[in-house]
């Protein structure tokens, strides 16, 4: 019971930081994947030590970058050629 009062007292600090952590890493995975060309395996290498529960996926299509959190946040970045990689400003 007393987890439960917690994690709920403290969900919005969780969200905030899933919604930052996800941002960081589109954009970081973007530029990793599309201005240095390398895979979107090897970027999670430039993530910050805590940031494991961050995930990347791409859309080749749209050159779009999206870093997850599981159940809290999404964030997506999109290489726009000459600007680099810009966060979308929809999500």
């Amino acid at each position: 019971m007393l987890f439960a009062l917690f994690a709920i007292w403290k969900f919005p600090s969780f969200k905030a930081q899933a919604e930052l952590g996800s941002a960081y890493a589109a954009r970081v995975g973007c530029s990793c994947r599309y201005v240095q060309g390398r895979s979107l395996d090897s970027c999670q290498s430039d993530f910050e030590p805590g940031m494991e529960m961050v995930s990347l996926s791409e859309d080749p299509a749209t050159t779009t970058v999206t870093g997850s959190v599981p159940l809290l946040a999404s964030r997506s970045a999109r290489y726009t050629g000459v600007s680099g990689c810009l966060l979308r400003p929809e999500n």
